[in-house]
């Protein structure tokens, strides 16, 4: 299947010829779907805190963080480019066509917080943005020949006005960072980024940095990686033949967040927060994403240090008293049900089930009331070991075709919006091997096409799916509010980011 240079282009990479043999094999059979349990609702493996329940994990945890007992981390996918969020305003540049999003872009213009940023490019070349026309002021917001911001990833973009500068998403999140991933005055944030854009990532950070370090009082650690070239799958003809471009070298490409777990796995922290780029607020509505996050992480180390004591339990001990402790503990609040041969087993193999259940990554979820958005959801789920457990599950991994699995999709009240907080060390504070905990199953196919030829892509099991699908897995309640993103630039008109 491969030739020799194919096969010193895949050592090259990183990667290794059996693991791209096995991407073709899994075009040939294709992904399974997930089998749904039932939808995770509130009680029924959501946990929606009391006020008086939030007030108690926060305090833990802001004693924990304020006196140093715990390494915190933030972590932000920030890599993708921002192309979609103009995908109407470049149809209009490029073929005049123009909607009524178009029409609110330039009718509310002043109100962005890049105005004056393109107000001074435009003027740069003799330009006035008062009275230049449409298709001038879009050629130098989306162009390099003024901003750029068309090829620019999001968290570069100016997003907020404030009265001392007007800031952009990696802005937002130092801010953010400061306020909750604040760990006896250090602030450890690392973003993923793409290589071509890294240095004005880096050349912004160096920029803002002394200004909110000295707003908040902290020492800030910003770090940076890159996607690895040796997380990129192969694509393939329609015949699930290597795809070969015009040299004849097979293509590669990038597989999705979830190749951002070989960049989280190599993070030296206790708790990570994960939040996507685009995700952030003003800080006139910053509070509740505050509270909130404290709150996931205060649930998250309230129940590692359970798990932790168990743990050391088990070691020691195979009572039955205690075994019948772990299945309840785990049924009703880690929300695992086991197999259904379970009941059969003895002592010995009870004790190596619940061993292997609690020596897990653990992470608390923030779900928020489905409002129609596009992606995952909260479900209970079964897993390959017969047992079932809670998942973040996508619409590609359904099988929609089947009208029980469908209704059970269709019927969700939650939404994921990739609001996460994960303890990522066992009870000896050693990291795990999150690769360890990956289910392969759940990678996706897609369509695309190169060069006028259509092919098909493949993503690795995403990085809140299938790639954290055998952590131990908490979903939590989180108000709307939490959940801002991004989509398109004429979001940033919407009251919450004004």
């Amino acid at each position: 299947m491969f030739l020799e240079a194919d096969l010193t282009r895949i050592k090259e990479r990183g990667s290794d010829p059996t693991v791209v043999e096995q991407q073709i094999a899994y075009f040939v059979d294709g992904f399974p779907f997930l089998q749904l349990s039932k939808a995770a609702t509130v009680g029924d493996g959501i946990i929606s805190l009391t006020d008086e329940q939030i007030k108690e994990v926060v305090s833990e945890f802001d004693k924990s963080a304020a006196e140093g007992e715990i390494a915190l981390l933030k972590f932000v996918p920030a890599s993708g480019a921002a192309t979609r969020m103009f995908k109407s305003l470049f149809g209009f540049l490029q073929e005049g066509k123009k909607d009524k999003s178009v029409d609110e872009f330039f009718a509310r213009l002043r109100e962005f917080a890049f105005y004056e940023d393109l107000k001074t490019a435009m003027a740069a070349d003799g330009q006035n943005i008062e009275t230049a026309d449409e298709n001038t002021i879009a050629s130098y917001y989306l162009t390099n020949k003024g901003l750029g911001y068309g090829e620019l990833p999001k968290g570069l973009l100016k997003f907020h006005n404030y009265p001392e500068r007007s800031r952009t998403p990696l802005e937002e999140h130092l801010v953010e960072g400061a306020r909750y991933a604040n760990a006896g005055g250090q602030v450890k944030i690392h973003f993923t980024v793409s290589p071509e854009h890294r240095d004005k990532f880096e050349k912004l950070v160096v920029e803002a940095l002394p200004g909110y370090q000295s707003k908040f009082g902290v020492k800030y650690f910003v770090s940076f990686s890159e996607q690895k070239s040796s997380t990129d799958t192969i694509a393939v003809n329609l015949d699930n033949t290597p795809f070969r471009e015009k040299d004849n070298s097979i293509l590669f490409r990038p597989a999705g967040h979830g190749a951002l777990l070989e960049n989280l796995a190599q993070l030296d922290a206790d708790v990570i927060f994960i939040k996507n780029i685009d995700n952030v607020v003003p800080d006139n509505i910053k509070e509740e994403t505050i509270t909130y996050k404290k709150a996931l992480a205060g649930i998250v180390l309230k129940y590692q240090k359970r798990i932790f004591d168990y743990l050391n339990q088990l070691t020691d001990s195979t009572d039955e008293t205690l075994l019948e402790e772990l299945d309840t503990f785990f049924k009703e609040e880690l929300c695992v049900v086991p197999p259904a041969s379970f009941k059969t087993w003895g002592a010995a193999e009870k004790k190596a089930y619940f061993l292997k259940k609690l020596d897990r990554p653990l992470r608390a979820c923030g779900m928020v009331k489905n409002q129609g958005e596009p992606g995952g959801g909260p479900f209970w789920a079964e897993n390959a070991d017969g047992s079932s457990s809670l998942q973040i599950v996508e619409s590609a991994q359904v099988d929609v075709d089947d009208a029980e699995q469908n209704s059970i999709f269709k019927n969700s009240t939650h939404f994921n919006p990739v609001d996460l907080v994960c303890a990522v060390k066992n009870n000896l504070g050693e990291l795990y091997d999150l690769k360890q905990f990956r289910d392969p199953l759940t990678g996706f196919i897609t369509g695309k096409s190169k060069d006028g030829k259509e092919l098909k892509a493949q993503e690795l099991p995403g990085l809140w799916n299938g790639a954290m699908a055998d952590w131990n897995t908490l979903f939590v309640e989180v108000p709307l509010i939490t959940f801002n993103p991004v989509k398109t630039v004429n979001d940033l008109l919407r009251e919450q980011h004004q």
